[in-house]
């Protein structure tokens, strides 16, 4: 079974009636059985374990060929899953979990980065797949004892445990469609329930996404934000990180919430976003633009 069909067979498990006399307990069985769960941790921190199995999934079936092509960045397969490790290990040794790999010698993620990538291209894909999921696993393990609002830091940015946690899963979602767009599979969601605080940091990001663009037209502006489809929901955002609490809305956003997720995460086009746009139209256009403006390698 392929990993698509295996993704695909997972994502059925959400659907709460299975009909009579159906295969379908038999097919989810197998798929379980073949692919590695993810990892035991905290209930806040799902959302990211669910992508590391995802992903997992996904690099089991890479054959030689495929781990080294390029997939983002100028990177190739084996060192794209170099980059995700060192982004994690990065994480992990901010909050006290193991850490695998060299020894980390700088706190900056690109740097660590080139680091283990050079050390990954003396070993084999199969050896970088396994201490990737290995060292994903030991900080799932390890956040399973400490609190979402712990702090910790991550190239510089000291914030909530529980938001860094949202921001790998999400990097692993879209690096992992990097690597499925790739190879023209086609990658299926997350449950809902594992995309609904994945678009919440997205939207809670977006005074910070126009600050660091050099937009200082959201100060003092409300935006209703509403993201269509399975996790979505409807945000009510102060536009101006100074802003003490948001205001009535003059100006609105419909958009679907995986493709607005992608927007934070570098991989959708602003100036052709689908989107509804309401009230102040100049304000909802500069929003989308600066969307991605805190998405990276």
């Amino acid at each position: 079974m392929d990993p698509v069909e295996r993704l695909y067979l997972d994502a059925l498990m959400a659907e709460p009636a299975v009909p009579a006399h159906t295969l379908r307990p038999q097919l989810l069985a197998g798929a379980r059985a073949r692919r590695r769960p993810a990892a035991p941790t905290a209930a806040w921190a799902k959302p990211y374990a669910g992508r590391v199995a995802a992903m997992d999934a996904l690099l089991a079936e890479a054959a030689d060929d495929d781990w080294s092509r390029v997939i983002v960045e100028g990177w190739t397969l084996q060192e794209l899953v170099a980059h995700l490790a060192a982004k994690d290990g990065l994480l992990a040794a901010s909050v006290g979990a193991p850490v695998l790999g060299p020894p980390i010698d700088t706190t900056d993620s690109l740097a660590r980065t080139r680091d283990l990538q050079a050390y990954e291209r003396s070993r084999s894909p199969e050896q970088t797949r396994r201490d990737w999921r290995a060292q994903a696993d030991a900080l799932c393990r390890h956040l399973a004892d400490l609190d979402p609002a712990t702090a910790a830091t991550l190239d510089g940015l000291e914030t909530r445990l529980g938001d860094h946690i949202l921001g790998r899963g999400l990097e692993t979602w879209i690096h992992t469609a990097d690597a499925a767009t790739t190879a023209r599979i086609r990658l299926p969601d997350p449950v809902a329930e594992h995309i609904r605080p994945t678009a919440d940091l997205c939207a809670r990001l977006l005074p910070w996404t126009m600050l660091l663009s050099g937009m200082d037209t959201g100060a003092g502006h409300t935006l209703h934000l509403t993201l269509t489809g399975d996790g979505g929901g409807e945000w009510r955002i102060a536009l101006g990180v100074g802003d003490t609490a948001p205001g009535t809305p003059d100006v609105s956003i419909t958009a679907d919430v995986v493709a607005f997720c992608f927007l934070l995460g570098g991989r959708r086009e602003p100036a052709t976003f689908p989107a509804e746009l309401g009230g102040d139209l100049a304000l909802a256009r500069d929003v989308l633009t600066a969307a991605p403006a805190l998405s990276g390698p």
